[in-house]
C-alpha cells in the first residue's frame, strides 16, 4: 500500500508490533472502537515506515505509538496516546484528564515506560498477525 492509497476517513495508530504492551494496547482500543474510526500499522512494517518518512519523524525518534490522521495532522508520544482516547468510551476516557499536566511531564512519564516495556511486558519475536475477523483494521 503506498501512502495515496490510506484511507482519509481513518485514524492510523502506528504501534511497536513485537511489544506485548502495544499490541495488548492496540486490542483495547479495537474492542472499544464503536465508531470504527481506527487503523492500525506495524511500525516495522513497510507501510509504518512509509507513514514515519511521509510526515517527517526520523525513525530514531519513534519508540512505541503515533496516531496520523491522513493530511490533517500527526501526535506521538503521550499526545497520540490522549487524541486516541478521545475517541474511545469507558474507562480509558478517563486518560483524558492527562492532558491538564504539561506535555513535557507526561512525555517523561511516556518515556520511562516506552524505555521498560520490553522488560516489563517482554517482546515477541515478530509482529502480529491479526484473526480473519480483525483483518480489515489492519493496513
Amino acid at each position: 500500500m503506498e501512502i495515496t492509497e490510506l484511507p482519509n476517513d481513518k485514524k492510523i495508530i502506528l504501534f511497536d508490533g513485537v511489544c506485548n504492551l502495544c499490541n495488548s494496547s492496540v486490542q483495547y482500543v479495537i474492542q472499544r472502537d464503536k465508531k470504527d474510526e481506527f487503523r492500525f500499522v506495524a511500525l516495522q512494517s513497510d507501510l509504518g515506515q512509509k507513514i514515519i518518512k511521509h510526515i517527517g519523524i526520523a525513525s530514531k525518534n519513534i519508540d512505541s505509538i503515533v496516531l496520523y490522521l491522513p493530511g490533517i495532522a500527526y501526535y506521538y508520544k503521550s499526545s497520540a496516546v490522549i487524541e486516541i482516547a478521545k475517541s474511545l468510551q469507558g474507562f480509558f476516557n478517563y486518560g483524558m484528564l492527562f492532558r491538564l499536566l504539561p506535555n513535557a511531564l507526561r512525555d517523561v512519564v511516556y518515556d520511562y515506560i516506552a524505555r521498560n516495556r520490553y522488560k516489563w511486558y517482554g517482546k515477541k519475536e515478530s509482529c502480529m498477525i491479526p484473526t480473519p475477523e480483525l483483518k480489515a483494521k489492519f493496513l
